[in-house]
């Protein structure tokens, strides 16, 4: 869910004079694993897929244009089977434009990984469970910018040109798709509204 832009909201002292604020979100459902942990909301977790959340947006969002407000984003997932990150950033991107707020490009994601000496993309819980090297990319496709690029463990040089392209090569896909989907909505809306 995205709210914004609108005024500061708590301490007036965090509002920025030149750019919005991007307030993100995260939290998982209780049973979207099959672990069924309690997560309170303030976990490690939860807070660390924030802020990556956060910087990603920032990196896409006009923020310049809301100059002293706020943008909330608000991501919850209900079923998590690997790649959590770029599922977040995809709905969310998808949110951010429907709540018609200014994009420099789509934000769009994936998770990648070196599994059996194959770089995979778009890895499933299992392939992430194996315990390979994994990084999630979030790419501004139509300039190519990397909005975030996270690694969680070492992975030879070697490797990484391969589970890196496999993982634009992924993000440049689902932009593509994103794409279609956007217009034909902006499409169907605009019939609706007679336009």
């Amino acid at each position: 869910v995205v709210y914004g832009p609108h005024e500061i909201r708590g301490s007036r002292a965090r509002a920025l004079p030149d750019r919005a604020l991007v307030n993100c979100q995260y939290s998982s459902a209780t049973f979207s694993t099959g672990e069924r942990k309690r997560r309170p909301h303030g976990d490690r977790k939860s807070c660390e897929m924030g802020l990556q959340l956060r910087q990603t947006f920032e990196a896409a969002i006009l923020t310049q244009l809301h100059p002293r407000s706020q943008i909330d984003i608000y991501v919850q997932v209900l079923q998590a089977d690997g790649g959590t990150y770029a599922a977040c950033v995809n709905a969310a991107t998808l949110a951010v434009l429907d709540a018609g707020i200014p994009m420099r490009d789509f934000v769009c994601a994936c998770s990648a990984g070196f599994v059996d000496g194959t770089a995979l993309a778009d890895l499933s819980h299992v392939e992430e469970a194996a315990g390979g090297p994994q990084l999630a990319l979030a790419l501004l496709p139509a300039s190519g910018q990397i909005a975030l690029l996270e690694m969680d463990a070492r992975l030879h040089e070697d490797h990484l040109e391969q589970v890196l392209e496999a993982a634009a090569r992924a993000a440049r896909d689902v932009h593509t798709l994103l794409d279609r989907v956007v217009r034909q909505h902006v499409k169907e809306a605009s019939i609706l509204l007679g336009d």
